[in-house]
């Protein structure tokens, strides 16, 4: 039951800033009514967010495929730090993937790049393992990117409204896999309209399910992808995983790539039947 409380933190913040803004007289009730609701929605999300903290003793990682293909860099990853993101949302070891090269940021001009400026835009999502779609959202819109000075500002007031609000806006358009003992995958600020999927179907490993697109919470198009206990994203737990992944040198690694790390998924080599004989 306080957990479906916390859940509300974003209604109590938002009519806190109401009664502060609205507020013709100055320091009296309304004011304090302001501030205390605030306040409580702060604590609110702080809850929530200790609730979703992973336990001490944590399952294995779960060895799973990379969702997509070619030279991707890896951004606020688990391999850099933990939590990675937030233990909010179940973010605990989420990791971002930009396909690389792409532009650089700019500080001034322009203050803004239309999202197919990027590589990352369009690029197909895949299922890393085998699993059935609990979850698909399509809709929202691709917006412009976020990473001029004046971008990241926005960027940020632009954050704190969609927090208020369904953790959809955060995810953008995204794709909840249920890959079976208790662990789900989530992708999130994919291309709209973009989906391959729907509600029900179970897919295999390697299968398209959208494409790499940026709405929601992103400052340019890139995939966030994290694993969690529960379909409920508002209550889940974060899950570990691994990937094998080649660095630019061509040496195989195995784990989640460290921050800045650029990368492309390690094909198996197949057997040499002739080297058998």
């Amino acid at each position: 039951m306080l957990q479906t409380l916390w859940k509300r933190h974003g209604l109590v913040v938002a009519a806190g800033a109401v009664c502060v803004l609205v507020n013709a007289q100055g320091v009296g009730p309304l004011w304090f009514t302001g501030v205390a609701l605030l306040v409580i929605g702060v604590l609110m999300r702080r809850a929530m967010t200790l609730g979703q903290r992973p336990p001490r003793e944590e399952a294995p990682p779960l060895s799973l495929s990379i969702p997509v293909t070619g030279r991707w860099m890896a951004r606020n990853g688990p391999a850099t730090k933990v939590p990675s993101h937030t233990h909010n949302l179940a973010q605990t070891y989420a990791i971002d993937l930009a396909r690389r090269p792409a532009p650089e940021p700019v500080w001034l001009w322009p203050v803004a790049l239309r999202p197919e400026s990027y590589p990352s835009f369009g690029e197909p999502v895949s299922a890393p393992a085998e699993g059935r779609v609990v979850a698909v959202s399509d809709s929202q819109r691709d917006h412009l990117s976020r990473t001029s000075l004046g971008g990241l500002f926005y960027v940020l007031a632009e954050a704190f409204i969609r927090s208020l609000g369904a953790p959809r806006h955060l995810l953008g358009n995204h794709v909840i896999l249920d890959l079976g003992d208790g662990a789900y995958a989530v992708f999130a600020h994919l291309r709209r309209h973009s989906s391959k999927v729907a509600v029900g179907d179970r897919v295999t490993e390697g299968q398209t399910l959208a494409e790499c697109g940026n709405s929601g919470n992103s400052s340019e198009p890139h995939v966030h992808f994290q694993l969690m206990d529960s379909p409920d994203i508002t209550s889940a737990r974060g899950l570990r995983f691994t990937w094998r992944y080649r660095d630019d040198d061509g040496k195989e690694h195995e784990g989640a790539p460290a921050d800045n790390t650029c990368f492309t998924p390690a094909v198996p080599v197949p057997p040499d039947d002739h080297a058998a004989l």
